[in-house]
C-alpha cells in the first residue's frame, strides 16, 4: 500500500468502529500482534494500478477497479478492499463487507486476512461473534504461522469454555460500596500480562488529546504517559479472551467496552485527579477496569481523592470502579488519580465500559458506495 493511500485512510478504528490504523511494516510484527494490513500476497498489478489512480486523485476509478478485482476473486484486491471497508474514508464503512472480504482473501491463501477474519469472528465485528469458528481458523494456521501459534499457546493455557469465557473468576474484594470499588486478585496471569506488554509496546505513543480550538493533537493536559489501544487490527483472540474476562467480572457484555488500552508511566508520570465519566454523553462510561501489569516501580498508586481509598495492585490484579450514580449521572465521588511514579516504569491495561454497545461514528467517505 502506497503513501498516498495510507494518508487518505489514516483513521482510528476499533473492533466495533475504531482502533489504530497500523503503519506499514518492513518486517513481520512481533508474535502476538495482528499484522498490519499488508501481506505477502498484496503485491499485484491490480494493487499497483489502484495506487497509481489514487496518486492521481482518481478515487472513483481506483475504487471501481478494486471492487471489480475483488469481485473476480483476486486475493490482494479482496484484502485491500477489506481494509478500505474498515477505514471508511474512500468507500463507505461496511464492517460486514470487510469481514466477508477478509474471509475470502484468507481462503485464497492470505494468512494476514485469515488472522484478521478470525479476530473479527471472535470480537463479533461485522456480524455475530463466533468464538469456535475463530479458534478453528487460528488452530489451522498455527503450524504455518508463528503469530497464530503464539495465540494458540496462550489460549490453551487459559481456562476457557467452548465460547471463550473463563471458567471461573476471582471473588471481589470490596474497597468501597459507594462508589463501587472492587479488587480482583490475579485476574490475569503473569504470562497474559507479558503478552499485552509485548504486543502493545511497539505502538506506544505519548498521550494526547484533541485541542477543541484548533482540532490538532496536543499533549494531554493532566496525563503524562504513553499509550496505545488494542483496536480492530490488534484485538487478536488472546486480547479478546482477556476482554471477555473483564466483561465477566463487570457483569457486562464484551461489546460494551472501549478498546483495551496499554499505558506506560515513566518516573514522574501521573494522571492527575479526574473523572472517567464524560459530560453530556448518552452512552456513558459506567465502569472502569484497570489491570496492573508489572512490578518494580515505586509510587503510581490509584487513589480516590474524595473517599480516602488508595490501591496498588500486584501484576495481574485488577481494580474495578463505577463512574456513575444509580441514576446514571457522573458520580463526583468517583474522582480518582494515578499518583506520580517516583521510580521505575508502571504498566497498566485500562478498559472503559459503556452503558450499551460501544461504537464510533463512521467517517464521511469520499465516495457514496
Amino acid at each position: 500500500m502506497g503513501i498516498a493511500l495510507r494518508l487518505i485512510i489514516a483513521d482510528h478504528l476499533h473492533p466495533h468502529g475504531v482502533g489504530k490504523w497500523p503503519g506499514k511494516r518492513k518486517h513481520a510484527p512481533l508474535p502476538g500482534t495482528l499484522p498490519a494490513p499488508y501481506s505477502s500476497v498484496m503485491a499485484s498489478p491490480t494493487i499497483a494500478r489502484v495506487e497509481a489512480l489514487l496518486n492521481a486523485r482518481r478515487f472513483d476509478d481506483a475504487a471501481k477497479l478494486l471492487i471489480k478485482a475483488a469481485s473476480a476473486g483476486e486475493a490482494p484486491a479482496l484484502a485491500e478492499l477489506g481494509h478500505w471497508r474498515v477505514a471508511g474514508n474512500i468507500v463507505r464503512r461496511d464492517l460486514s463487507a470487510a469481514r466477508t472480504a477478509f474471509e475470502r482473501a484468507g481462503a485464497a491463501g492470505d494468512r494476514d486476512s485469515a488472522l484478521l477474519h478470525a479476530a473479527f469472528l471472535a470480537s463479533g465485528v461485522g456480524g455475530a461473534a463466533d468464538w469456535p469458528g475463530a479458534l478453528k481458523i487460528v488452530r489451522r494456521l498455527a503450524p504455518h504461522d508463528p503469530r497464530a501459534a503464539q495465540q494458540v499457546r496462550h489460549l490453551d493455557a487459559m481456562p476457557l469454555d467452548a465460547q471463550g469465557i473463563a471458567d471461573a473468576a476471582p471473588a471481589p474484594e470490596v474497597l468501597s460500596a459507594a462508589p463501587r470499588v472492587e479488587v480482583y486478585r490475579s485476574l490475569l496471569t503473569a504470562q497474559e500480562c507479558a503478552y499485552l506488554v509485548t504486543a502493545g509496546s511497539p505502538s506506544l505513543q505519548p498521550s494526547v488529546v484533541v485541542d477543541p480550538q484548533s482540532g490538532r493533537l496536543i499533549p494531554h493536559p493532566i496525563r503524562t504517559s504513553d499509550n496505545t489501544q488494542f483496536g480492530v487490527y490488534a484485538e487478536d483472540m488472546v486480547v479478546n479472551a482477556i476482554n471477555r474476562r473483564i466483561a465477566a467480572i463487570s457483569g457486562t457484555a464484551p461489546e460494551q467496552g472501549e478498546p483495551l488500552q496499554l499505558l506506560r508511566y515513566r518516573a514522574g508520570g501521573e494522571y492527575r485527579a479526574h473523572m472517567d465519566a464524560l459530560p453530556g454523553e448518552p452512552n456513558q462510561r459506567v465502569l472502569t477496569v484497570i489491570v496492573y501489569l508489572n512490578d518494580g516501580y515505586e509510587g503510581g498508586e490509584t487513589t480516590f481523592v474524595r473517599r480516602n481509598v488508595t490501591f496498588r495492585g500486584r501484576p495481574g490484579d485488577a481494580i474495578l470502579f463505577a463512574n456513575v450514580t444509580s441514576d446514571g449521572r457522573p458520580d463526583p465521588e468517583a474522582q480518582h488519580a494515578g499518583l506520580p511514579v517516583t521510580k521505575g516504569i508502571k504498566l497498566i491495561a485500562t478498559r472503559w465500559i459503556r452503558g450499551a454497545r460501544f461504537t464510533f461514528p463512521a467517517p464521511n467517505s469520499l465516495l457514496p458506495y
